[in-house]
């Protein structure tokens, strides 16, 4: 990993150095987590620990002592500051499950930085998870929904991946309270996978038409709709009986008609 560009990237955010831990994160941390009967991590993930992170490193602790921004709490959410890690990744096909056990693991709202080198070129991605108490067991967190970007060039970001990284700056996210900072970088996240669809980068949403669905809305309807297509085509390829391939091409056509009116709204 080409330390130098992910640094320039860091110095890009301007988080005041008043916020800076840059201390080792052990992988014991992780293997000793559990609900209090058994570990939090599966097989599976023991084994992303093991092989797949090179280096995690606890970046910075933004809280009321190190920045001006005011904690939140409500009857459903607890944010009394924001930590940001960085994960060097020697493996990068299995991020989302290493994003899922590590909020599971860590009890605050954490912004994620995952960096890895694919055909010699740095790249990163970056995951946010809106965390909620859990209303059966108030020690306990429930994660609402994880979302991560796509893995970004750092050397040669293109053009909607350079406007991501540029609005990522501390100065152009709230300061109103954590739960507001946190959102205005989830905002961010929302704006980058949308880019990914339609291709420019905004912050501003597209008023519904009908619907009222939020960006976020869409995003997972487009997962939902990309998964059920790709099990329709996988059908489509063992079907042998033309009635059925041509039944088989119309709700593959009809699904490819819907997706394309939520990239439409996006």
């Amino acid at each position: 990993m080409n330390n130098n560009v992910f640094e320039d990237f860091l110095q890009n955010l301007a988080i005041p150095p008043s916020c800076a831990l840059n201390k080792p994160v052990y992988k014991k941390l992780f293997l000793d987590a559990s609900d209090g009967k058994k570990s939090l991590l599966d097989a599976t993930d023991k084994a992303c620990l093991k092989d797949d992170i090179n280096k995690i490193r606890w970046l910075y602790t933004l809280k009321p002592a190190t920045i001006n921004i005011a904690p939140y709490s409500d009857n459903e959410r607890d944010y009394p500051e924001v930590a940001v890690l960085h994960f060097e990744l020697s493996n990068s096909s299995r991020v989302k499950r290493i994003a899922h056990f590590v909020n599971r693991a860590i009890p605050y709202p954490l912004i994620l930085l995952f960096t890895c080198d694919m055909d010699s070129q740095p790249h990163l991605a970056l995951s946010v998870a809106d965390k909620r108490i859990n209303q059966a067991d108030q020690e306990k967190w429930v994660i609402e929904g994880s979302l991560i970007t796509h893995w970004i060039k750092l050397n040669t970001p293109s053009d909607t991946d350079h406007a991501f990284l540029q609005s990522l700056t501390i100065n152009n996210l709230s300061f109103k309270n954590f739960f507001d900072f946190y959102k205005s970088v989830t905002e961010r996240v929302i704006a980058m996978n949308c880019a990914s669809h339609s291709g420019a980068f905004s912050l501003e949403e597209i008023p519904a038409h009908g619907g009222g669905k939020s960006r976020l809305e869409k995003l997972r309807a487009l997962e939902k709709l990309e998964l059920k297509k790709s099990e329709l085509s996988n059908k489509l390829k063992k079907e042998k009986q033309m009635g059925k391939q041509v039944e088989l091409n119309t709700q593959v056509k009809k699904i490819n008609d819907e997706i394309g009116q939520i990239k439409a709204g996006l």
